[in-house]
């Protein structure tokens, strides 16, 4: 017999092989017909996998990510399956499950697959999923899988077995369909009840411009179909909101083909919006204790190699810049914790000095392939409101207690109310793609944990998700749509410290590692706009909206009037425009509403005769006729109860 812990402590006994769908009978028949996975002692599984001895086991239902993961996962194979029946000799590359839905890279050769195509290929995969297939795993020697894709025509599994251990292979199969596969997956097809293709694209093997490019068909499913409804209608709202249409129509940004993809130009109300919000993160980092620092766009390309960056990312990133002389070589900068190490680095370091913040809007860059580039949320130029700590080992819990304040009050300002902190560690398995000793990582990640448990936040353990040469807390918020944003990262470091040998002199005389904490509350500007633009649909906070009033007067006779008001409400902190068109005042409120002004002020003869303001506000229409000293005391309250 075996003993199986749930996660409230009972402890229940079962037959050898048990499986995780035979714990949720034994429960209720109910639970066993909800369960899509199971997690054995923290590792996600098959609910029909065989479990063989004392185990800790979660059931995972829909209601958990790690179901809806496992789901669309399966539902990507539901896809290929169906692919294979309607195009004949199709070859598959990778499929997996994305943060809302799946894809499949698929190579059709002759066969081109349209727009058109996916609804019957989506009637394909439904008409497959009532045939309640189960879902079986089978281990496989690697000489058998190789010639199972040999004789298959294969290249694209051939590839991917190259890199694959003999021993570790599997196979999973539902119906007439087997595709090589890690797992896990659901128990059979019939919990897939709705079904939506949603897009295709193209994207190159393995995400190399050298290799054939692939059509990618992007899906979503549901177990059940008012699910997918809700989704589709979401999405709808998703289109309203998408931050390039509505940066086009704010006039915010814009890019240019001249100036190169991925490289957005700020407009002056964009710009205006920008730097308000960089002006509200120095006044904090001030108030915090940080020093401001700029560093050039441009670094040695030795002192990328020193920090590590240019053998872990040298190879994909913009390539070095020559100069005249032979002997120079310089990169654009894609990180600014290099120059900030310098910088520490540049006068000798006392105990009594740290911690010490240097702050900066650095600029950096990274070549992001073109297919990749998307409006502001995936460009190859960004700014960073990056910080670097370098405090002594027994600061580091209080510095990094600070900082997820700093970050707490920057979402408070902005009306982001839902988040998880992402505790992102080393994976367990693969230790080689970072850098640093195992001892320095063990205290970097135990840093990190004891700072987060006294500030009452939704956490969430993430294992393989570290940077390379360190852990990190990341901030996934929930946007208005429910879609979740990694927006703010903090980050420990025992490494840099080491790599750039800084020092400081302890108490004792002796020369001393600092550790560094590395924090962006907002990391890329470029990328947090997008989201605030998407999640607030363009009705930013009132602090940082570029117009808060727009004055419109009832006939070109008042424009005067309207400039003197604008000078009076400017006197106020209050920022605004004329709008002096020769249009009805019905129209200029349509565009001012359009434009999501938050307060429109109506000037005409009445409000002059009795120095007043008529004033509307945006979305909910006339709110009175007031001075502007009532004005300014909205206005400032409103302002108040966020920054």
């Amino acid at each position: 017999m075996i003993k199986i812990t749930l996660p409230d402590g009972t402890v229940r006994e079962f037959e050898k092989g048990a499986t995780a769908l035979d714990v949720a009978k034994s429960i209720s028949e109910g639970l066993a017909r909800n369960v899509l996975a199971a997690k054995v002692n923290g590792e996600v599984v098959d609910a029909f996998r065989p479990i063989d001895a004392d185990s800790n086991l979660q059931l995972i239902t829909w209601n958990d990510d790690e179901g809806k993961e496992t789901m669309w996962h399966s539902s990507a194979h539901l896809l290929a399956e169906a692919l294979e029946r309607l195009y004949p000799g199709i070859k598959l590359g990778i499929g997996p499950p994305i943060e809302n839905g799946f894809y499949y890279d698929v190579d059709s050769g002759d066969q081109v697959i349209t727009e058109g195509d996916l609804i019957n290929i989506e009637k394909k995969m439904t008409e497959l999923a009532r045939q309640k297939n189960q879902y079986s795993r089978k281990e496989i020697s690697k000489s058998d899988a190789v010639a199972h894709y040999q004789v298959k025509g294969d290249e694209y599994k051939l590839d991917l077995l190259e890199g694959l251990e003999d021993g570790k292979i599997t196979f999973y199969t539902q119906g007439n369909f087997t595709d090589l596969c890690r797992g896990p997956h659901i128990p059979n097809t019939s919990f897939i009840k709705a079904v939506k293709l949603l897009s295709l694209a193209g994207a190159y093997w393995r995400g190399d411009e050298k290799n054939k490019q692939l059509t990618r068909i992007y899906g979503i499913t549901f177990p059940k179909a008012k699910e997918l409804t809700e989704y589709l209608e979401l999405l709808e709202e998703a289109k309203k909101r998408d931050h390039r249409k509505l940066g086009k129509e704010l006039e915010l940004f814009t890019f240019s083909q001249k100036v190169g993809q991925g490289l957005p130009l700020w407009l002056p109300k964009g710009a205006q919006l920008r730097e308000r919000l960089e002006n509200f993160m120095k006044k904090a980092q001030l108030e915090a204790g940080y020093l401001p620092v700029i560093t050039p766009h441009i670094g040695s390309k030795e002192l990328y190699v020193t920090s590590g960056h240019y053998q872990k990312y040298g190879a994909d990133s913009f390539q070095p810049i020559h100069t005249p002389n032979e002997n120079e070589e310089f990169l654009l900068k894609p990180m600014n914790c290099p120059h900030h190490c310098e910088i520490y680095k540049s006068k000798p370091r006392s105990y009594k000095d740290l911690p010490v913040r240097f702050a900066e809007f650095g600029t950096v860059y990274r070549y992001e392939q073109s297919g990749e580039l998307h409006g502001l949320t995936r460009v190859r130029g960004f700014t960073q409101d990056d910080a670097h700590l370098f405090c002594r080992p027994e600061q580091v819990e209080e510095e990094f207690k600070k900082v997820i304040d700093l970050v707490l009050y920057v979402f408070k300002a902005l009306k982001f109310e839902e988040f998880t902190a992402q505790i992102s560690l080393r994976d367990k398995q693969d230790k080689d793609k970072y850098i640093g000793s195992d001892e320095n990582w063990e205290k970097a990640e135990q840093a990190i944990i004891n700072a987060v448990k006294g500030k009452s936040l939704t956490t969430v353990v993430k294992y393989g998700e570290a940077a390379f040469y360190g852990p990190k807390l990341d901030f996934m918020v929930k946007d208005a749509l429910g879609r979740k944003w990694q927006l703010g990262t903090i980050q420990v470091d025992y490494n840099l410290p080491e790599r750039f040998e800084l020092e400081y002199i302890g108490s004792d005389d002796q020369r001393h590692r600092p550790v560094m904490i590395h924090r962006a509350p907002f990391g890329s500007l470029e990328r947090f706009v997008a989201v605030l633009i998407e999640h607030c649909g363009g009705n930013f906070p009132l602090w940082l909206t570029p117009d808060q009033v727009a004055i419109l007067p009832l006939s070109e006779k008042y424009n005067e009037n309207c400039k003197e008001v604008l000078n009076l409400l400017n006197k106020y902190d209050i920022r605004g425009f004329v709008d002096d068109r020769n249009e009805k005042v019905g129209k200029k409120i349509r565009d001012a509403e359009i434009a999501k002004v938050p307060y429109m002020l109506i000037i005409g003869e009445k409000e002059i005769e009795n120095d007043t303001l008529s004033v509307r506000k945006h979305g909910e229409g006339d709110i009175g006729t007031m001075k502007i000293e009532e004005l300014s005391a909205i206005v400032y309250k409103e302002i108040k109860e966020l920054v």
